[in-house]
């Protein structure tokens, strides 16, 4: 991370995957996983500490997927879309998939 990145901050979009064990006759929160649970995970990730790598970013919210209980497996993408190069391109991001050790 530049220091102007660190200074000034930079957008980020996340895109997370979650795979787990679904009762898709049930209609109970409890037998899920609530997606604005996930979306604080993220969001805390986002607006805490700075990194200098996306992978650090992506690793962090991975794990912190993980610990939501159901969650077997996460794939998680960070795009940064202002990435400081000087060539053109529409999007730099990293993915990463992490599962649970059972």
């Amino acid at each position: 991370m530049f220091p102007e990145e660190r200074r000034e901050g930079q957008p980020f979009v996340v895109d997370v995957v979650l795979e787990l064990p679904l009762e898709t006759s049930s209609d109970d929160l409890a037998d899920t996983v609530s997606y604005a649970d996930i979306a604080d995970d993220v969001e805390a990730v986002i607006t805490g500490e700075p990194r200098n790598l996306i992978e650090t970013v992506a690793g962090e919210i991975a794990e912190r997927c993980l610990l939501r209980g159901r969650v077997d497996r996460v794939t998680v993408t960070v795009h940064k879309p202002r990435a400081p190069l000087s060539q053109t391109f529409a999007d730099v991001s990293v993915t990463i998939n992490r599962s649970r050790h059972v």
